[in-house]
């Protein structure tokens, strides 16, 4: 089988955690690059990524590479690219060109020359384009990449509420990795939102596949087997779990939201969701598990001010009625995590929709 260099993303930060993922996942070759993780692999490969794993933002083939010192040069280069053999006939492709530190300097007039080897090859180049070639010349190596994802593997298929500040789901399914979730322990989310901690928390103990509900952009490839793919998704297993997974809110519409997605991701009977205060929290019965939260930071929502006794009043009914949990918070606000009073370890900065947010943890 033909193999190659496959590229799965990750927030810059959360890269090992990734990695840790995609090594239990059994993918070969692997090494930790800024904003992902680097694998070999061939298309069945692609494939799977895209299905089965939790962290990953996009999957990334690595498809050619070669040397190119002016735009001639790379004109003539790409031109000489075998892009039947990686693009369907006709397909409306866009084009994307970073620079640096190259003698090719100019992104616009690299990606003209590159848009129009693709077009010789019978492919329409559009900004709109439904495939995406990622050309990246760096130290004069010019390497192409084909996004075989499509959407952002966030989108599930199933979150249609989303709340103010909705968690990407794969950051989400890293914080909880980070936190050593494993699908083996009952998870409790007291400022739920849509649900998403909750939700991919049920996911991941039902042993259901990420990309089960979803499209792929590699669908479309001339190097897609529809059969092998139907076989490959009928092998996934799910399995049984006696864990419930628990949300509150204070927002009446955040709950009825999270009932929702929870009900699409086939995991309502797994979600248990209830409009409460934070005051009001209560521990579930069985072992103790994991607190994993994503409180208000300020910088969007709210005034910083106000959420001072939020986070304290967290704290203390943490300390009160979780003892002997732990506790995984997202912030942007270290003053905000201190409030809590709880002995936190802070995680590396993790840019989160504009902000840097760090990933918070503590034994209760």
């Amino acid at each position: 089988m033909e193999t190659f260099e496959i590229f799965l993303s990750a927030p810059p930060g959360l890269e090992p955690i990734l990695l840790q993922e995609v090594t239990e996942a059994g993918f070969d070759a692997l090494a930790v690059a800024p904003g992902g993780v680097v694998t070999r692999g061939g298309w069945p490969d692609v494939w799977r990524a895209n299905l089965v794993l939790r962290g990953a933002g996009r999957v990334l083939v690595r498809f050619a590479e070669f040397r190119a010192f002016h735009l001639a040069q790379l004109d003539k280069r790409s031109k000489k690219l075998d892009w039947r053999a990686v693009l369907p006939e006709g397909a409306e492709v866009r084009v994307e060109v970073t620079c640096r530190n190259s003698k090719i300097y100019h992104d616009r007039a690299a990606r003209a020359r590159v848009a129009g080897a693709i077009e010789a090859a019978g492919c329409k180049v559009s900004a709109e384009g439904a495939l995406r070639v990622m050309v990246r010349i760096e130290d004069d190596l010019v390497t192409f990449s084909l996004d075989t994802s499509g959407e952002l593997l966030h989108r599930r298929g199933y979150k249609e509420a989303v709340g103010k500040a909705p968690m990407r789901e794969t950051l989400a399914a890293l914080f909880l990795r980070g936190c050593g979730y494993a699908g083996m322990e009952t998870v409790v989310d007291p400022m739920c939102g849509s649900g998403t901690f909750v939700i991919e928390a049920a996911e991941w103990a039902a042993g259901l596949a990420p990309g089960r509900a979803r499209a792929f952009a590699f669908e479309t490839l001339p190097t897609f087997d529809a059969a092998a793919f139907a076989a490959m998704k009928a092998g996934l297993t799910s399995r049984e779990t006696d864990l419930r997974f628990y949300g509150s809110d204070r927002d009446d519409g955040a709950i009825r939201g999270s009932l929702a997605n929870a009900a699409r991701a086939g995991v309502g009977n797994l979600s248990v969701f209830t409009r409460a205060a934070v005051s009001d929290l209560q521990r579930p019965d069985g072992p103790p598990g994991l607190v994993m939260v994503n409180p208000p930071y300020g910088a969007r929502i709210g005034d910083r001010k106000l959420l001072f006794g939020l986070y304290g009043s967290l704290g203390a009914v943490l300390q009160e009625r979780f003892k002997g949990w732990r506790l995984g918070m997202v912030t942007s606000d270290g003053g905000l995590a201190k409030a809590t009073g709880l002995d936190l370890k802070a995680g590396p900065p993790v840019a989160f929709g504009g902000l840097t947010v760090k990933l918070y943890q503590a034994e209760i």
